[in-house]
């Protein structure tokens, strides 16, 4: 039996080593923009869990009843939210696993965390920002987001999906169905908990969503599923139908006192998700993100479609140049290095991860700030910048030292809080809402 254990205590060490004196993501580098660097809380973590119950199991349908198997869904979720800083307090390592190539066994990984589990929280009412993670994804990967959120006055929540192997493909039918319904469920429910706590203010609600979780938040945006779009056929017995344009449930996956949509890399356009008219029903501000090289989602027909669109919102995209899929999670853990596929879940093939990690918490941040928490001072970010960044110029006779923030006026067009020579690759539109007809 020990011999048998053997293999098993080297990895737990190999992660757990790797994670010692590891920079937690959630800290960018030098090179950050400005609005990246963390903010002036402490961080506190606390898991809790949500159940739903008597929900029908899309991946236990029985043809010959026509009916799926009814059971209560247990979600874990993680929340990170503003602490009190405690003297010795030790801080919190993430420990996670991602499906690994075919039939091998799942890859663990570590991240370095700054969060105290258990700190005690900073009174006030602070916005609520509900987070879902891509197809198979953790939580864990989206620490550099949640954390950095928390130091910044935000309370973070990130849902454990617990989705099946996404090597599986013939279980599409659970996340495609749940995703929403999550998001919709946890939000309700810790607008409701937390905002008796005195925690949240519900009134002031964000979605992020990564991949299968973009698909999610732009749904319960108020992106309207269309019942005959091809998606719908990959749930069984019509159990999304409900959900879709003029179904009864329609309003069950729409999240209330909504401010803003960031949705990364999202996903929804290979299946028709929505159709052609169905991202109009957003309204709250949506931030974009994606690459214009990607090969999972696709740019042209994702997020670049859905920008055009959805023209009932104050809308912006952010597009990394020659940037693929993987936008969305943490820096490569050490031990995830060793396989291509492991390294892939994490890294882009062409953009440094902790480059696009620092542009995102920028950006995220300016967006957040503007539309949930009301700092107007934010729009300067991300209104009225020269579209292609690497199109802002410094004239040199306003240039100071070499790491200069871009002031974003006064002749600089460098994106506002960027610094010279560190703005490049990036393209950002924005649009306003359409005018309604009379």
């Amino acid at each position: 039996m020990r011999g048998a254990l053997l293999p098993i205590l080297l990895t737990l060490s190999a992660i757990s080593t790797a994670a010692v004196g590891a920079e937690p993501p959630s800290r960018p580098g030098v090179d950050a923009p400005e609005l990246a660097r963390l903010g002036a809380f402490a961080v506190g973590v606390r898991t809790v869990t949500v159940v739903q119950p008597d929900q029908p199991d899309p991946l236990a349908f029985d043809p010959q009843t026509a009916a799926a198997t009814r059971r209560d869904r247990s979600l874990t979720v993680d929340i990170w939210y503003p602490a009190i800083a405690r003297a010795g307090a030790v801080p919190e390592t993430y420990t996670a696993a991602l499906p690994s190539e075919g039939t091998e066994p799942p890859a663990s990984f570590s991240v370095a965390g700054l969060a105290v589990r258990g700190a005690a929280a900073v009174e006030g009412r602070h916005p609520l920002v509900v987070v879902s993670h891509g197809y198979s994804n953790v939580t864990a990967a989206l620490s550099w987001l949640t954390e950095n959120l928390a130091s910044k006055g935000y309370v973070v929540a990130a849902i454990r999906h617990e989705d099946p192997p996404i090597g599986d493909r013939s279980k599409f039918a659970g996340p495609l169905l749940r995703r929403p319904i999550d998001i919709a469920f946890v939000a309700r429910t810790l607008q409701d908990n937390l905002g008796s706590e005195g925690l949240v203010d519900p009134q002031r609600t964000a979605l992020v969503g990564y991949s299968m979780g973009g698909y999610g938040v732009l749904t319960s945006a108020g992106a309207v599923l269309d019942p005959d779009g091809p998606g719908m056929k990959f749930v069984p017995g019509g159990l999304l139908l409900p959900y879709g344009r003029g179904g009864a449930k329609r309003n069950a996956i729409l999240v209330r006192g909504l401010k803003a949509v960031v949705a990364i890399s999202p996903a929804g356009a290979s299946w028709g998700a929505w159709g052609a008219d169905g991202l109009r029903g957003i309204s709250a501000p949506l931030f974009l993100i994606a690459g214009d090289c990607d090969r999972t989602v696709d740019y042209a027909t994702g997020a670049r479609a859905f920008f055009d669109q959805a023209t009932n919102a104050p809308r912006y995209l952010l597009t990394f140049r020659n940037g693929g899929h993987n936008l969305g999670l943490a820096p490569v853990p050490e031990t995830m290095r060793q396989r291509l596929w492991d390294l892939d879940w994490f890294e882009d093939a062409v953009w440094r991860k902790d480059r696009i990690v620092a542009i995102n918490l920028h950006m995220i941040t300016a967006f957040l700030d503007l539309y949930v928490a009301g700092d107007r001072s934010r729009a300067a970010y991300i209104d009225g910048l020269v579209p292609e960044s690497a199109a802002g110029s410094w004239p040199a006779d306003r240039i100071a030292a070499y790491d200069a923030v871009s002031p974003g006026a006064d002749g600089v067009t460098v994106w506002k809080g960027f610094q010279r020579r560190h703005a490049e690759g990036l393209e950002l539109r924005h649009a306003t809402p359409s005018p309604r007809p009379d």
